[in-house]
């Protein structure tokens, strides 16, 4: 990842206050954008201020279909035009009813899909539409997770959360294919377990976090931490990957290639 790689670009980033998107904010930053972050909670908006001219933090929910609207066009207002989306926003919808099928409740379904893939579909809408409106290219990146092509159901069996980022891989390739003449490109960063809020849960299972030292073995067998996935998502939103489309990258620390040993069946 080079200095210059995303340099005067304008990029808007959808959960860019906390974890993942605070890390990409940082990163595209270093690589010469200018970013919106947009973030639910205005104690963390506020606090994109101290990172200087090259950032605004703009508050609002990915939910709601008009907050990614106004954040491309406050990146336009701002920065005189918008180059590229990176939606991170998203989470768990554990504590209202996600779960395995059996188990998951109406509110399970309806919070998470609203938050995790409704939120994904408003803010690849307006993005498609602007970079169609303007005739420019433009770069989508999704955030995906390895839970929609690689299931682990002992600890992370949350079947609406997986359903919908598995939706996500789909409108991802679906786009990328209808919009490639346009050269608005789109792809996905899928990583696996990483040190962020959402995952505190995992994180304060011990039997968990051995799992976890054999599912991710690369690095010592460890968590993910969000500048894990920056440079990724910098070579998606720069010109290094302008043929390239449609693509899921896995950024999981070997997670979907390894087996994974459970606490009570080691390896013989």
């Amino acid at each position: 990842m080079t200095q210059s790689a995303l340099l005067d670009k304008s990029i808007v980033v959808m959960g860019g206050t906390t974890g993942l998107g605070l890390s990409a904010v940082h990163a595209c930053v270093a690589a010469g954008a200018r970013v919106v972050a947009v973030g639910r909670k205005p104690e963390n908006v506020a606090a994109m201020s101290t990172l200087g001219e090259a950032v605004r933090g703009l508050a609002g929910d990915a939910s709601d279909p008009g907050t990614a609207p106004k954040a491309i066009g406050e990146a336009i207002s701002a920065f005189g035009g918008f180059d590229g989306l990176y939606h991170v926003a998203g989470g768990s919808g554990r504590g209202h009813g996600d779960g395995p099928l059996h188990e998951l409740s109406d509110e399970g379904v309806d919070f998470t899909l609203d938050m995790n893939l409704k939120s994904v579909l408003y803010s690849n809408r307006a993005a498609a539409r602007q970079f169609l409106a303007a005739g420019v290219p433009g770069s989508v990146v999704n955030m995906g997770s390895t839970l929609a092509f690689s299931p682990s159901p002992r600890y992370f069996a949350t079947h609406a959360y997986t359903a919908a980022k598995a939706g996500i891989i789909g409108l991802t390739r679906a786009a990328a294919a209808h919009y490639a003449p346009h050269d608005i490109r789109f792809n996905v960063v899928a990583p696996a377990l990483v040190e962020t809020p959402m995952a505190a849960r995992a994180h304060q299972n011990p039997e968990i976090l051995e799992y976890i030292s054999t599912k991710q073995p690369l690095d010592g067998g460890r968590s993910g931490k969000p500048p894990d996935a920056d440079a990724a998502v910098i070579f998606f939103l720069g010109d290094a990957s302008r043929f390239v489309t449609g693509q899921v990258l896995a950024v999981d620390g070997g997670w979907s290639v390894s087996e994974g040993q459970h606490p009570d069946k080691p390896q013989p």
